[in-house]
C-alpha cells in the first residue's frame, strides 16, 4: 500500500518526545507551559520547543503544538504574542479547541496549520463541514465513534481536504470530550482549561451493582483493529498520554510502529500485543470502535493493571509465584528502559554553537561568515555598499555586537563573536548593517523569510444593551406548553439526543406550536443527526438554538437564524467574531464556567445577541456508555438504540467525601450526571445586566438538585419580576430553590 499512515505520539516532556522520535513516530504533539489541556504534564519552555523542532525534523518527525483550551478575554494579548513567535518557527501545526482561535489565526497568522482538538467533540457530518469552513486542516474524531461512523466522517472530511485522526491507544474518558464539567463543578478545575481532576477515576460509595469505581473505563486499544482503520482511510493514529513518561511512550510507540510496518509490508498484523501490557494500563477495550457498549468496558480499579496482567499471564497463584511474576515484569521493564537509554543518549535539543566573524577593509564590503557547529554549515555574506573612512563614529566590535545581539538566539549559542578581521576607523550606513543582519537571519532560517510581528487591533465596542434584558425559558415536555400563555418571553423546546427514525413527533410539535424555538443538544450522532437535520428541513423555523456545531452549520446553509448554545463553551470576543463572520450566527450564550471579571470585557459583534443562563441543572458529564450497568446493575447486556429511546432510569452516586450526584437518563437522551445543586445566579443580573440581551432559565425536569419539582408557573412569574427589579421576587426564588449555587460564577476558570 502507498498511502501514508501517520503514527502520532504524545510528548509531555523532552525525554518523552525523544522516546517517541527514536521509536519511530511520524509526528508528536506537545504543549508549552501555557494554553494547553494537560497542565499535569511537565510541558515545554519555548526554548525546549525550538530544540524539539530541530531534533524531530532531523528524524522526519513533525511537531504539533497543543493550544487546546478555551481562551479568556484577558489572555488574547498573550496568545497573540505567542502566535507571533510561533509563525517564525518550523512548527507543523497547532491544535485548538477555542472557536476564537480559528478566526484569529485565519486572519492574522495564515501560515499556521490549524488542527481541531478532540475537545471540539466532532462526531457528525455537519461538524466536519463546520470545521472545514473555519479552516481546520485536520480534525480529531470523538473517541466514542464506531468504525462505520469513522469511515463515513473520514470520507466526507477528505472531500473537503481535511485529514482525520483517531485515538488508538491510551486513557478513555467516560464523558464526551469537551462536554465534561465534573471537575469544574466539583473542585473548580476545568477540563476545558487542562486542569481535569478526573472525577471519573474517583472512588464512590459501593453501588448496588457492587462497584466502587463506577465511572472508570478500561484503556483504549485499537491494536487489532488496524486493518479496519486503514480501510476507513483514517490519516493519523493517535496515542494518548502526555502525562506519561518516556518509558511508556517508547514502549507504546515502538509496538505500534512495528505493527504498522508489518501491515504495510505484508498486509498482515502482528498477533502479539504483550508489550502494551508491560507499561501502565487499566486493561484494554476496543468496544467504542466495535460499537459494543457493554459493562466489560469498565474496570473497578483505576490504577495500573500491568502487574495483575503479569500475574494472570504466568498463572501465578502462590505468594512465591506472584513474586516471580512481579520480578519478571520489572526485569522486562528494565530491559526496555536500558534499550531506550542507549538509543537516546546522543539525542540533544541543545542549541547549536554559532561562530560569527566580521571582516572588511576600506573600499571593500563588510563581510560576515557564519559557521554552525563544527563547520556543519557555513554562510558567507556581504554588504552591497563599501566601507568608507569613519567620521565621528567608527564601526567596531561593540557596535556590531549591539546590532546583532540576540539575532539568532532561538536556535544558536554564540561560540565566538570575532571582529579581528575588520580594519579600524571604517564606517558604513546603519541601513546596510540592518540589511546584512536580515540576510543572516534568512540564511540561518533556511531561506524562510522572517514574518514581522502582527498587531491584532482591538475589537470595536458596540453600545451596551438599552433597557432591561429579556427573559427566555426552556421546556422539554408538551405538558409545559401552558407556560407560553404566562409570558411573552422566548420559549425554547429541548430536543432529545436520539430520535426514532422517520417519526414526526417533534416535527408536529413545532408545526402545531410555531412560537416554540428548537433547542438542539450538544451530541447528535449518525441517524440522530440526520433526523435533526430532517426536522430543520421540515419545520424551517425562523430561529434555533444549537449546542451542536453540525446542526448550526446546516442552519447556516439553510439561511435559518441560529444562536450558539451554552455547551459550545464560548469564553471570549474572538469566538463570537468567528461565529458571526464565518457562520452568520445571530447570538451566543456565554459559558457558565467563567466569572464576572472574565465576562465583563467580552465585546459582542454588531447586531449580535449575548445570552446567559441564570437558572439550570448543572451538567457534570454526558456519556455514550451506560452508567446504570455499574450503579443499579441494569440487566441489559449493552446500551443500544432502544435504551436511548426508552430508558428513563435515575439514581445517585455518592463519593467518599459524602457528596451525592444525580445520575439521570431522560427518554431519548444519553446517560448524564448532574450536580446535587441547581445553578442560580442573581449576581450577574446586578453586575452585568447591561452586557446581556437575554437571561435564560431552564425549566426541564432534568437533574434537579433537590429532586422536588417546583411550580413552574411561579418560577416564570417570579423570574420575570426579578428581572424587572423586584427584590421580593429574588427572596421568593431563594426560598423556592433551596439547593443552589453560583460557585462557577464566583471562581471562574
Amino acid at each position: 500500500m502507498s498511502r501514508k499512515i501517520e503514527l502520532l505520539a504524545p510528548g509531555g516532556d523532552v525525554e518523552a518526545i525523544k522516546a517517541a522520535v527514536i521509536a519511530g513516530a511520524n509526528a508528536v504533539y506537545c504543549g508549552l507551559d501555557t494554553f494547553n489541556a494537560r497542565n499535569r504534564a511537565s510541558n515545554l519552555s519555548f526554548d525546549d520547543l525550538n530544540g524539539i523542532l530541530r531534533l524531530a525534523h532531523k528524524y522526519d518527525c513533525e511537531v504539533f503544538l497543543t493550544l487546546n483550551v478555551v481562551i479568556l478575554e484577558q489572555e488574547i494579548p498573550a496568545m497573540v504574542k505567542l502566535l507571533n513567535k510561533l509563525v517564525n518557527t518550523s512548527l507543523n501545526g497547532i491544535i485548538v479547541q477555542d472557536l476564537g482561535m480559528f478566526n484569529l489565526v485565519k486572519k492574522h497568522f495564515p501560515s499556521l496549520d490549524i488542527h481541531a482538538s478532540t475537545q471540539l467533540t466532532t462526531h457528525n457530518e455537519g461538524q466536519v463541514e463546520f470545521l472545514a469552513k473555519l479552516g481546520a486542516s485536520r480534525l480529531n474524531l470523538s473517541r466514542e465513534l464506531n468504525l462505520a461512523e469513522i469511515k463515513t466522517l473520514t470520507a466526507l472530511a477528505h472531500k473537503h481536504d481535511v485529514l482525520t485522526e483517531v485515538f488508538v491507544h491510551g486513557s478513555l474518558c467516560i464523558a464526551f470530550s469537551g462536554q465534561c464539567y465534573s471537575s469544574s463543578v466539583s473542585v473548580g478545575n476545568s477540563g476545558n482549561r487542562g486542569r481535569c481532576s478526573q472525577a471519573c477515576r474517583d472512588e464512590y460509595e459501593i453501588t448496588n451493582a457492587g462497584n466502587r469505581f463506577p465511572l472508570n473505563l478500561k484503556d483504549n486499544s485499537a491494536y487489532f483493529d488496524l486493518p479496519e482503520l486503514v480501510d476507513a482511510q483514517v490519516d493519523s493514529l493517535k496515542i494518548e498520554g502526555r502525562i506519561k513518561g518516556a518509558h511508556y511512550v517508547y514502549t507504546v510507540v515502538d509496538s505500534w510502529r512495528k505493527h504498522i510496518d508489518k501491515f504495510v509490508e505484508t498486509g498482515k498484523i502482528l498477533a502479539d500485543d504483550s508489550n502494551l501490557y508491560r507499561v501502565f494500563n487499566r486493561d484494554f477495550t476496543n468496544s467504542f470502535l466495535k460499537g459494543n457498549l457493554t459493562k466489560d468496558m469498565f474496570i473497578d480499579n483505576p490504577r495500573d493493571n500491568s502487574v495483575q496482567h503479569a500475574v494472570q499471564k504466568y498463572n501465578a497463584i502462590s505468594v512465591v509465584e506472584i513474586k516471580e511474576a512481579r520480578k519478571g515484569l520489572h526485569a522486562e521493564r528494565n530491559e526496555i528502559g536500558d534499550e531506550l537509554a542507549e538509543k537516546v543518549k546522543y539525542l540533544s535539543i541543545a542549541k547549536q554553537p554559532l561562530k560569527v566573524q566580521f571582516s572588511g577593509e576600506l573600499n571593500q564590503p563588510l563581510r560576515l561568515i557564519l559557521t554552525v557547529g563544527d563547520k556543519d554549515k557555513v554562510y558567507q555574506l556581504a554588504t552591497e555598499e563599501l566601507l568608507s573612512q569613519a567620521g565621528k563614529q567608527s564601526l567596531d566590535q561593540a557596535l556590531l555586537e549591539k546590532r546583532f545581539k540576540n539575532f539568532a538566539n532561538r536556535d544558536y549559542d554564540y561560540a565566538e563573536f570575532d571582529c579581528s578581521g575588520l580594519a579600524a576607523n571604517l564606517s558604513l550606513p546603519l541601513k546596510q548593517i540592518s540589511e546584512l543582519k536580515n540576510q543572516a537571519i534568512l540564511a540561518l532560517n533556511n531561506s524562510v523569510p522572517h514574518v514581522p510581528a502582527v498587531e491584532v487591533p482591538a475589537l470595536p465596542k458596540h453600545p451596551r444593551t438599552e433597557g432591561k434584558p429579556s427573559m427566555s425559558l426552556l421546556i422539554a415536555d408538551e405538558k409545559d406548553l401552558h407556560l407560553c400563555d404566562l409570558t411573552e418571553s422566548d420559549v425554547y423546546f429541548k430536543l432529545p439526543e436520539s430520535f426514532k427514525t422517520g417519526n414526526n413527533k417533534y416535527i408536529d410539535i413545532f408545526l402545531r406550536n410555531p412560537r416554540l424555538i428548537p433547542w438542539f443538544p450538544a451530541v447528535l450522532i449518525g441517524k440522530d443527526y440526520l433526523e435533526a437535520v430532517r426536522l430543520l428541513e421540515e419545520v424551517r423555523p425562523a430561529r434555533i438554538v444549537s449546542n451542536n456545531t453540525g446542526v448550526a452549520f446546516k442552519a447556516y446553509q439553510m439561511g435559518i437564524e441560529w444562536i450558539a448554545g451554552p455547551f459550545l463553551n464560548t469564553t471570549n470576543s474572538h469566538a463570537l467574531v468567528t461565529l458571526k463572520e464565518e457562520l452568520n450566527c445571530a447570538g451566543a450564550f456565554i459559558s457558565n464556567e467563567i466569572n464576572r471579571m472574565q465576562i465583563r470585557n467580552i465585546t459582542k459583534p454588531d447586531n449580535f445577541k449575548l445570552l446567559y443562563s441564570i437558572y439550570h441543572p448543572i451538567l457534570m458529564m454526558t456519556s455514550r456508555q451506560c452508567f446504570f450497568q455499574q450503579t443499579v446493575g441494569c440487566n441489559k447486556p449493552a446500551i443500544e438504540d432502544g435504551c436511548m429511546l426508552k430508558c428513563t432510569k435515575a439514581t445517585t452516586i455518592t463519593n467518599v467525601k459524602g457528596v451525592s450526584f444525580a445520575v439521570d437518563k431522560q427518554k431519548g437522551g444519553y446517560p448524564s450526571i448532574y450536580n446535587h445543586e441547581q445553578f442560580l445566579n442573581f449576581d450577574i443580573v446586578n453586575d452585568l445586566a447591561g452586557q446581556f440581551d437575554e437571561f435564560f432559565i431552564d425549566l426541564t425536569n432534568i437533574g434537579a438538585g433537590s429532586k422536588a419539582e417546583l411550580d413552574k408557573t411561579v418560577l416564570v412569574t417570579q423570574f420575570e419580576a426579578f428581572l424587572q427589579g423586584d427584590e421580593q421576587a429574588q427572596q421568593q426564588l431563594s426560598s423556592m430553590v433551596t439547593v443552589a449555587t453560583n460557585a462557577q460564577y464566583s471562581q471562574g476558570l
